[in-house]
């Protein structure tokens, strides 16, 4: 679009809002069962989509994509009616008998910016919230999913109007011509440093964002740990959508005396998983691009490849691979890793794991597999992140009940449920005070008063 299409885009969406429609229950559930009808209509076709982008497996697509929004769209009709109730808090006995409350409204035009590992899900997802806050929204889907791109501008321009819900394509100019307007709110899914990028712009105005990003996620493992249970859910957790995935295990600690053992059964676990040749397994996805393929190559001369390390550049194919012996100053341990190419660090004490996670502080996802309580809570004291898991990966990202987002520079803010739609709401407090009479206390003169005063305030 042109700079002047997009300043247009975003004052016509702004009239929009001003007319109140958006800020009816009737109005924001009649757009989720939209979403909803849109989605499980065309769910052939978005999953074709994913598939053309990252070779991605049908049950993946569903699991993680399509289902993934389906789960949030059916949470938020549930619950829309009462998270939009104002909701009454306690007032100050100096101010008896006013009484409080909290209201939630929408906070105008939202711009929501998707990268492309989960590029159907991670658009639809934010875009659940801001439909549900009463919010208009302009959408920015990656440029490095095309194919999934273009489902979105198609279904999303046949459902809504554009100035309700408008999708704008193109590459990373278009999106920093965008960030040169004025939003209410900016969601962004992406690098820490777009991240920065993007915060930075919306400082200029003052905009509140939301940045969910990424980082090195650490899985531990200790020797009370069941090791078969392990392996199995962190190859899973790892190797999905290839690694691509920024709450996927970025390396695993593992005490040295263990390693042996874990490495036999990730091994057997992979192969059970994608069979002797995960190339032609159909349940494997593919890198995005021959910029991350070369990428994640580098990182495959760093270490020693003890599962694993086949590449194919022509179908941007890397095999679930396991490296360890990095040196301490390797790039797959400084990097977020991106890929499914998984390092092995050992270990022999648990302080020792804990001041290696330190190095790389606020991940913005930790996995423990312990079945020692007192090592559980230690991790958990000790290690700030921004969500984690005691005996599993990933799974904490599909409870809607649970805020999910980062912290430092793993993200700021969160979202899913009721999270969403508190992110894009303003929750506006307002005092409700009686007529029925008027306590001099707080008038002048103030002769005597102040004793009074302090006993009420205490």
């Amino acid at each position: 679009m042109l700079k002047e299409d997009l300043s247009n885009a975003v004052e016509r969406q702004r009239t929009f809002f001003r007319s109140g429609e958006t800020m009816e229950f009737s109005f924001r559930k009649s757009q989720l069962d939209k979403l909803w009808s849109l989605i499980t209509e065309n769910e052939d076709r978005i999953h074709k989509a994913l598939a053309s982008d990252l070779h991605k497996p049908t049950f993946e697509a569903f699991a993680t994509e399509t289902g993934q929004v389906l789960s949030e769209i059916r949470h938020a009709l549930q619950n829309l009616k009462q998270w939009m109730k104002p909701k009454k808090t306690m007032t100050p006995l100096s101010f008896f008998p006013a009484t409080s409350s909290i209201r939630c409204e929408p906070r105008g035009v939202a711009l929501i910016i998707a990268p492309w590992n989960y590029p159907f899900q991670l658009i639809m997802a934010p875009l659940v919230g801001s439909i549900s806050a009463g919010n208009c929204t302009i959408v920015k889907p990656s440029e490095l999913a095309p194919a999934t791109s273009e489902v979105i501008k198609s279904l999303l321009t046949g459902c809504f109007q554009s100035e309700y819900v408008l999708t704008v394509t193109g590459d990373a100019e278009v999106g920093k011509e965008l960030l040169t307007k004025k939003f209410d709110h900016i969601f962004f899914t992406g690098s820490t440093t777009v991240g920065i990028s993007i915060a930075s712009a919306a400082a200029k105005s003052l905009t509140p964002v939301t940045l969910e990003l990424g980082g090195k996620s650490p899985t531990i493992i200790d020797d009370t740990a069941n090791l078969t249970l392990a392996a199995r859910r962190i190859v899973w957790g790892k190797f999905l959508n290839a690694g691509q995935t920024c709450i996927a295990p970025d390396y695993v600690l593992v005490p040295k005396s263990l390693k042996s053992a874990f490495v036999s059964r990730v091994t057997s676990t992979i192969k059970h998983f994608y069979s002797d040749n995960s190339k032609s397994s159909p349940d494997y996805s593919r890198i995005i691009n021959e910029r991350n393929f070369n990428r994640l190559l580098n990182y495959l001369e760093e270490g020693r490849v003890l599962v694993g390390g086949e590449a194919d550049r022509n179908e941007l194919f890397i095999a679930p691979t396991v490296i360890d012996d990095l040196p301490m100053n390797a790039k797959a341990l400084q990097e977020e890793i991106f890929g499914p190419i998984l390092p092995l660090v050992t270990y022999e004490t648990l302080d020792d794991a804990i001041e290696w996670i330190s190095q790389h502080p606020d991940p913005l996802a930790l996995y423990i597999f312990s079945n020692n309580r007192t090592n559980q809570a230690k991790l958990l004291k000790k290690l700030p992140f921004g969500g984690g898991v005691i005996n599993d990966v990933l799974i904490h990202f599909s409870n809607p009940e649970l805020p999910f987002g980062g912290r430092g520079r793993s993200g700021v803010g969160n979202y899913h449920g009721k999270f969403s739609f508190e992110t894009f709401s303003h929750r506006k407090p307002i005092v409700n005070g009686s007529t029925l009479f008027d306590p001099k206390l707080r008038y002048p003169p103030y002769r005597n008063k102040l004793q009074w005063l302090k006993k009420l305030m205490r």
